[in-house]
């Protein structure tokens, strides 16, 4: 494959569409649109996966999604912003979507893809220990949360429902953590 030439089609801070043309491995001219937060130098943004230590339970969230239309579960995320450690990124927009404080960093994945088809967006998923007492006064105007704490035998509960919207990552821990009790 050779990509042999990438257009910008819209101009926005954070998110914009790219049409990539390149050769198949046949030699045909292809097209390819698609999601781009260019950053390549490291990830676009941070996945918390939060365990408050007090409460004994895994933290997720209940947020509104706009191309979804509902709600999604999901861990508290974000943008990094320039100058910006994942760290500092991720005890950051913890505190802002759930008002819980980072107590210790468990492990850091590298930058991962989870839709390439789709966008080249990385994130970086950031394992910690919280406490506190969850609240959402910190959220955006554009930020419609409701935080829950989930037991190993809630988490095995809330997967087997059929009605709730998951996000990839938050499904694939919730399901590690109903079987075993562990988040890694």
């Amino acid at each position: 494959m050779d990509i042999y030439k990438k257009e910008k089609i819209t101009d926005y801070p954070h998110l914009n569409l790219i049409r990539a043309k390149y050769k198949d491995r046949t030699g045909t001219d292809k097209s390819w649109l698609y999601a781009s937060r260019q950053n390549s130098a490291r990830p676009d943004a941070v996945v918390i996966v939060p365990f408050h230590q007090q409460e004994n339970k895994l933290v997720i969230i209940k947020e509104f999604r706009v191309p979804l239309g509902g709600f999604q579960f999901g861990f508290p995320a974000g943008l990094v912003d320039p100058g910006e450690s994942i760290v500092q990124a991720g005890r950051r927009e913890l505190y802002e979507e759930t008002g819980l404080s980072v107590v210790n960093v468990i492990k850091q994945s590298p930058a991962i893809f989870s839709s390439s088809g789709l966008t080249d967006e990385s994130i970086s998923l950031l394992y910690v220990v919280c406490d506190g007492s969850a609240n959402t006064e910190q959220n955006e105007a554009s930020e419609q949360i409701e935080v829950k704490m989930l037991s190993q035998d809630q988490a095995a509960d809330c997967i087997r429902q059929n009605n709730i919207l998951f996000d990839v990552k938050t499904w694939i821990v919730l399901e590690r953590f109903a079987a075993t009790g562990k988040m890694v």
